[in-house]
């Protein structure tokens, strides 16, 4: 299964070390059903069943290692890599289910809750979630009704990184519109150096393009209805969206290497031919977790060697935010599921988020977070930016997508979304190729 989190893993596998220790312990008395105090849940283990490897799971074990501080659990966390929903059903099945898993596509938390795997999750942690979270996280953690998954941890998707030399040569400053950006590409393209370096054989990059130009241009309402197939690919608002993403994807002097460039390079190459040694475009799209590439293998400085700016509004509309995130849920089926919903009841916190936002690498969707717990202004703006939007924060379309349409390699959306970058000439034709696939996929 192919996911956001897949994206994140390729985000971050090229700055990463992976085989990180699965357990940490700490030590206390106490029993599960005693009040909250520092050794309450002594004795008990909470397993973690998550999609992080590395500095990822280093950093979540962190906060794990606050969770046993605070009651005295032990913690073991289990890396199921991007097969998180195959992985932990498996255990489930052979009656070794963790007691908590943190799934990172809404999709497969409906796929659990339906199968009847999940617990709903308690007062306590629907009442700090009142708190600290806008009703939209709520409501992508909620399945017919009842509510199942905390997000604990978020991506802002809408992120434009820069190389400020490559502007600063050019002249331009930063764009606040898809027209100014457009221009300010071609701007730099003038003085010697591509504008944008497009990962177009990672076909998810390309989805989420066309998410963020989707949900400026079409609002909201309409990208919630796409999402849930309740309107056609072939609406309007897509031939709209699509046509106004073929504006940059058929200029050969924007997109570096033209179509057929762009159709090799991955999400990493892309990162690089900005900010390597050698640059090859000034300009480069994708989420907050560009900065970890960046201030990883390539050993550049987020905030002065490269900078970003907000996805910038498109004919008319408002700048968007696409978020992704990782959802904790409790399964039924774990031998310690009542020390796994305290862990919930901590994950709910902005106590809990501020440990790992410290470390960076992180953004809470939790509102009480303090951005000062950050580690620097990039990241800060990028938290704010998320937090900001609100309610009108729109999940990852195609994550919410059943993965033969949205989250496929070679196929589906990803597919499509390649052939049209190789040629854009033909949005309607592409809207409908698109909504065949779509309607197939939610069929299934």
């Amino acid at each position: 299964m192919t996911n956001t989190s897949t994206r994140r893993r390729v985000a971050t596998a090229t700055a990463l070390t992976l085989g990180l220790a699965l357990t940490a312990t700490a030590c206390g008395s106490g029993d599960d059903d005693a009040g909250s105090g520092s050794q309450e849940l002594k004795g008990q283990t909470v397993t973690v069943a998550g999609v992080w490897t590395g500095t990822e799971q280093k950093n979540f074990q962190k906060v794990l290692d606050a969770f046993s501080e605070k009651t005295g659990a032990k913690t073991k966390f289990i890396s199921t890599g991007d097969n998180v929903s195959t992985v932990v059903g498996s255990k489930i099945e052979g009656g070794n289910a963790p007691d908590v898993v943190m799934v990172p596509q809404p999709g497969v938390l409906k796929q659990f809750a339906n199968k009847g795997w999940l617990q709903p999750l308690s007062t306590k942690v629907r009442d700090e979630t009142k708190s600290n979270l806008a009703p939209v996280w709520r409501d992508y953690g909620t399945v017919d009704g009842k509510y199942y998954g905390l997000y604990f941890k978020a991506s802002n998707k809408s992120t434009v990184w820069y190389s400020p030399d490559a502007l600063s040569q050019a002249g331009v400053q930063p764009p606040k519109s898809w027209k100014e950006m457009l221009k300010a590409g071609k701007t730099i393209s003038e003085s010697g150096l591509p504008a944008f370096s497009v990962a177009g054989e990672d076909g998810w990059t390309l989805t989420d393009w066309f998410e963020n130009v989707y949900l400026s241009q079409a609002g909201p309402e309409k990208y919630k209805q796409l999402a849930e197939h309740k309107i056609s690919w072939t609406d309007p608002t897509v031939v709209k969206a699509l046509t106004t993403l073929a504006e940059l994807f058929k200029d050969k002097n924007l997109v570096a290497g033209g179509s057929k460039g762009a159709l090799r390079t991955t999400f990493p190459e892309s990162v690089e031919q900005v900010f390597g040694d050698n640059p090859k475009a000034g300009m480069v799209y994708e989420g907050d977790f560009v900065g970890a590439s960046i201030s990883g293998d390539l050993k550049k400085k987020v905030g002065t060697d490269a900078k970003f700016f907000p996805f910038p509004a498109v004919k008319g509309g408002k700048p968007p935010v696409v978020g992704g995130g990782d959802a904790a849920a409790v399964i039924k089926a774990g031998k310690h599921r009542k020390a796994g919903m305290k862990l919930l009841e901590f994950l709910a916190t902005p106590e809990a988020a501020e440990v790992w936002a410290g470390t960076g690498g992180f953004l809470s969707p939790n509102k009480n977070v303090k951005l000062s717990a950050y580690p620097d202004d990039v990241t800060r703006q990028t938290a704010k930016s998320l937090v900001e939007a609100g309610n009108t924060v729109r999940f990852d379309m195609s994550d919410q997508a059943p993965a033969a349409f949205g989250g496929t390699k070679g196929t589906g959306e990803w597919k499509l979304l390649q052939d049209f970058l190789r040629d854009p000439s033909d949005p309607k034709a592409t809207a409908r190729k698109l909504e065949a696939a779509a309607a197939k996929a939610y069929k299934g």
